[in-house]
């Protein structure tokens, strides 16, 4: 799978080629692939872009919020709320988080004159008498040095006073006097790193804001840091519902694998928040009220129960908790019976479908916007390629579809229904297809699933 960084002109190696034709063979086989008997195979001819039959939205979705309006009331929810407060952690905790202080510097960088490379320090013109002893890096300050004088001296070690320079060790040869000559001209402070080079003590190294990357946290330990001061992740508890769920074995019975159970906190981990607790509850109003109202979390996320069921519980026990609904439902497939609601002023619960590709397309519309506000955290440069294969459409509804990032284009994966994962688990991005569909070559804004652009386990986006 080719990342999103490859222009036009650049190949990927065969090998990677190959992975993504078996992808494809695999994911985008026969023609039934699609797993949404109201959405047919898409059609192969540009010339004609995908068109639905139109009919009249129902109820439900006439009052449903558009997919993009959704996204953009969640990044705005938390910010109503009350602000967390920063913490400090040490820096082997701060990977991805956010900075909510400038980093100033705690002292010089470097702190005294160093070498930059191994060889010879020296005082004045050469010739120069070496000295039989020599400077290490991480050794006390060694003794001035005279005019004509050299000494051995290593990579990082403190200069000698009254220096002139550092011959590199290819540079400079020693006769049979023991004398050292340069190879060539020796500048005043040559090869010197001079005691604040990089910065002074007090500079502002970053702004807050910033987002903590493996370099930052070098940056932090060489400036003086211990600890950080960062926005904190925000904490997230994980309810699956449903009477018919099995956590280990094969489906049987009626009953089915719980699939959201492994997939979503390893997903809300790589969306940046910390996750509490996970648990499973039955069909029960008293048992979903019991857990909603004793949650800490900042964020509360539910599977399943958002319809209006004769077991879909959501509805009414947030309405008996005087919670808020900013968001009841959305223009979007799947995922449509999606919400948000404001449990306090800084709590909030997003009801995800029990669909697998449904519940992910919840938490990519819902979630990630409430964590990224909630964690600091930008918002991602919109991107968007062209489809390789033409894409139908809902009427009127956007669509989220799976698909492979190959070079400069997205190729659309089928097994794309709402409780189908096979699609989602070869993909690099979702393409978001607009109402009414997406002929062949049209460009498609794409969502980046966390992994496909940072690699697993990591806590940022």
């Amino acid at each position: 799978m080719t990342a999103r960084g490859i222009h036009a002109g650049e190949h990927a190696p065969d090998a990677e080629d190959l992975d993504v034709e078996e992808v494809l063979a695999l994911v985008n086989e026969g023609s039934t692939g699609s797993g949404d008997p109201a959405v047919p195979p898409p059609s192969t001819s540009p010339a004609h872009p995908p068109q639905a039959s139109p009919r009249k939205p129902d109820t439900d979705q006439h009052k449903a919020t558009p997919w993009p309006e959704a996204r953009a009331i969640a990044g705005r929810a938390a910010r109503t709320g009350s602000r967390r407060a920063p913490v400090s952690v040490p820096l082997d905790s701060a990977l991805g988080l956010v900075l909510a202080a400038p980093l100033v510097a705690l002292s010089d960088l470097p702190s005294f004159d160093t070498s930059a490379m191994d060889g010879w320090a020296v005082a004045g013109p050469g010739p120069w008498a070496v000295r039989e002893d020599g400077v290490l890096a991480g050794h006390a300050q060694s003794e001035p040095l005279s005019d004509g004088e050299a000494v051995r001296i290593a990579t990082g070690a403190r200069v000698p006073a009254d220096a002139t320079g550092v011959i590199r060790s290819e540079h400079g040869r020693t006769d049979d006097k023991g004398r050292l000559h340069a190879a060539r001209d020796v500048g005043h402070g040559q090869d010197i790193r001079p005691r604040g080079q990089e910065c002074r003590s007090g500079d502002h190294l970053l702004p807050g804001g910033t987002l903590v990357t493996p370099a930052v946290l070098g940056l932090a330990a060489a400036a003086g840091y211990d600890t950080v001061t960062v926005v904190p992740r925000p904490r997230v508890e994980v309810l699956i519902l449903g009477d018919e769920l099995l956590t280990e074995g094969l489906p049987r019975d009626g009953l089915i694998r719980d699939a959201l159970g492994p997939m979503l906190p390893s997903w809300l981990r790589a969306l940046g928040a910390e996750v509490i607790a996970v648990r499973r509850l039955r069909d029960d109003a008293k048992a979903l009220h019991k857990a909603i109202s004793g949650s800490s979390a900042d964020l509360i996320v539910t599977t399943g129960g958002t319809a209006s069921g004769p077991v879909d519980h959501v509805h009414p026990t947030l309405r008996g908790m005087g919670a808020e609904l900013l968001v009841d439902g959305v223009k979007v497939r799947p995922g449509h019976p999606m919400l948000l609601a404001r449990i306090k002023d800084d709590q909030h619960l997003v009801g995800l479908p029990g669909n697998p590709l449904a519940a992910i397309s919840g938490l990519l519309t819902l979630a990630e916007p409430l964590l990224r506000t909630l964690s600091a955290h930008p918002a991602p440069e919109p991107y968007a390629l062209p489809l390789q294969d033409a894409v139908h459409g809902h009427p009127y509804d956007t669509r989220l579809i799976p698909a492979v990032l190959r070079g400069d284009s997205a190729v659309p994966l089928h097994y794309n229904g709402p409780a189908m994962l096979r699609g989602i688990a070869a993909a690099d991005a979702l393409a978001v297809v607009p109402p009414g569909g997406a002929r062949q070559g049209q460009q498609a804004e794409l969502i980046d699933l966390p992994w496909a652009v940072a690699g697993i386990g990591v806590c940022f986006t």
